[in-house]
């Protein structure tokens, strides 16, 4: 069973239709017990940081992810909730990627929203994925570089497009709004 983490962000369902599309059936939910027993996690999210993180404090669900054993996706904010900390609302993160989360300096190229490409590609996620491929981004903030990194993506300087450490896995853009390129990537993922 896949689970989808419900907490206090959006862009769940699109993960679900997503899923759904490529034939695999998933629950959203807050479930400590769903979510230490399902196969495959992914803790995906649109919003804003601190907000987000007061909510999977309140629930326990920051100790149940950080505990998973079970192959874990973070996508978007999930990806920098699962960094150390974030430049956005002075927010302490699940520090499972060692990276700090900053803003884009102000310009009018902010948020990065569109098309770009990813390089340095490493890991399984991109089995069958060519540098320069391209995915859909939405965002405001990046994850900076570090020895977690497995996929980068220059936009007004190079961050952290992708991250890997153990089990847990992250992508800065939306595989589930990345067309071919996304639908592999969350496949590659959900067969590992």
């Amino acid at each position: 069973m896949i689970a989808i983490v419900r907490y206090n962000a959006g862009n769940i369902k699109s993960v679900e239709n997503a899923l759904l599309r490529l034939g695999y059936d998933c629950v959203i939910t807050d479930d400590v017990k769903t979510l230490i027993e399902a196969d495959k996690v992914i803790f995906p999210g649109v919003g804003e940081a601190k907000s987000a993180m007061e909510y999977l404090i309140k629930h326990g669900l920051d100790q149940v992810i950080l505990n998973l054993k079970q192959p874990v996706l973070g996508i978007c904010l999930g990806l920098q909730l699962m960094c150390s900390e974030s430049e956005e609302g002075n927010t302490k993160c699940l520090g499972i990627f060692k990276n700090k989360v900053l803003r884009f300096e102000e310009t009018d190229l902010v948020p990065h929203m569109g098309w770009n490409n990813i390089n340095a590609l490493e890991g399984e996620l991109f089995n069958g994925i060519e540098s320069n491929d391209d995915t859909y981004f939405v965002h405001s903030y990046y994850a900076e570089l570090s020895e977690d990194t497995s996929a980068i993506c220059e936009y007004i300087l190079p961050f952290s497009a992708a991250l890997v450490r153990n089990n847990f896995y992250a992508t800065q853009f939306h595989p589930e709004k990345s067309a071919d390129i996304g639908e592999k990537i969350l496949k590659n993922f959900l067969e590992l």
